[in-house]
């Protein structure tokens, strides 16, 4: 029986080499006012960095000005470089790799905010900006898997040791995936070869823009959460076709619609009066009338999303960093047994980000984080992202 891989290791992604194979997970920090690197950008990965991730995960770096989910959020163009440079300085300087999400939010993003129209694979309701979305051109497709490439070249020049592409939350990429969203006829639409052709092509494009400079990531749905959507059944599919394709050197396994059940992904509380009071009218209004309805609640459970994610690991033999629940040692151990090669931690490193360093020093260690979700509404309000106990 092979004994499983000490957490606190070096690792090889790739061709990188983390200190160990914790990766602070993406999560939109709404520390982007004017669409660049803030000194308190900055201060927030340098945190956790400081606090002992082998890796922290830049959110969100869209490819595109159209591709962010808000007009606040980060895109990649030459002018965010230097700022970017000062970004991934700060993390090495503390030990730690530095690794930029790429991608377009597609259906998800709020054109009412970005100025510019969302897109989707066909033509749909986005219930964030109350406006119908245009069904993307297959120029548009192009155009945005060649921006995934330009993107992740500017992540090099900017210092980045890795990059993450957005395969999930029925964001661009992940809702062409989506029989409930794409509902096209051409050759991107219909089956899953066709459906997935998206997420295929700019997997390679980015491949080819970067080659073996910095390791790629993707970050996979597992389930949208929705009937109707994609689920496991084909994400195994996918996630074959990734590793035969060779164009990642790993998988993050997720789950969840930030467009259409943005709730499942989280698991915990559902925060409803802190969304509607974060949010602008006259979307705060519908959220205080039709919150319960569109943002449930679901249990927490430490591991939430490893039943799941252990019918990947049976099918490929890619890489793969389990999220969802990760907050002591003995889940980190049971990761590691399962096969996984590596684990992702969010909202216990928003609570406190130097838990990480605490859980080597202290192997029972406990994580202050009660899973409220009260973090999420302040990149809404430009708040510090703070947990309340």
């Amino acid at each position: 029986m092979t004994t499983p891989p000490d957490i606190f290791a070096p690792a090889t992604l790739g061709p990188i080499t983390l200190r160990n194979r914790i990766i602070k997970s993406a999560t939109f920090e709404g520390r982007t006012p004017d669409a660049l690197v803030t000194d308190e950008l900055i201060e927030f990965h340098r945190r956790p960095a400081a606090g002992g991730v082998g890796m922290s995960t830049v959110a969100y770096c869209a490819v595109a000005p159209e591709g962010r989910t808000e007009r606040g959020q980060l895109w990649m163009r030459p002018d965010a470089v230097p700022g970017l440079r000062r970004l991934t300085d700060a993390i090495h300087a503390e030990g730690a790799a530095a690794s930029a999400q790429l991608g377009h939010a597609g259906p998800v993003a709020n054109e009412k905010s970005t100025g510019l129209p969302a897109l989707a694979p066909s033509r749909s309701f986005n219930p964030l900006s109350m406006r119908m979305i245009r069904s993307a051109t297959t120029a548009d497709i192009t155009r945005i898997t060649a921006a995934h490439g330009t993107a992740a070249r500017l992540a090099v020049e900017s210092g980045f040791d890795a990059v993450e592409i957005h395969f999930g939350h029925n964001y661009f990429a992940s809702a062409f995936l989506s029989p409930k969203l794409n509902r096209r006829t051409d050759s991107y639409g219909g089956s899953l070869e066709n459906r997935a052709r998206v997420v295929r092509d700019v997997a390679r494009t980015v491949r080819d823009a970067v080659g073996g400079r910095v390791a790629i990531l993707a970050k996979l749905n597992m389930d949208d959460g929705v009937p109707g959507g994609f689920w496991l059944d084909e994400a195994i599919q996918v996630a074959r076709l990734l590793e035969h394709d060779g164009s990642v050197d790993a998988l993050e396994l997720t789950m969840g619609s930030s467009l259409l059940n943005p709730m499942y992904l989280f698991k915990g509380d559902a925060p409803v009066r802190e969304f509607a009071a974060a949010m602008p009218q006259p979307v705060r209004l519908g959220v205080q009338l039709a919150g319960k309805s569109l943002i449930h609640a679901y249990p927490y459970r430490d591991l939430f999303m490893l039943e799941h994610a252990r019918q990947i690991r049976a099918a490929v033999a890619l890489p793969l960093v389990l999220l969802g629940g990760v907050t002591d040692r003995a889940g980190m151990d049971t990761a590691m047994a399962e096969g996984f090669e590596f684990v992702a931690m969010a909202r216990a490193l928003l609570r406190e980000p130097d838990l990480v360093n605490r859980i080597r020093a202290e192997s029972r260690t406990q994580s202050l984080c009660i899973h409220c979700n009260k973090c999420m509404p302040t990149i809404f309000s430009g708040a510090r992202c703070v947990l309340v106990d």
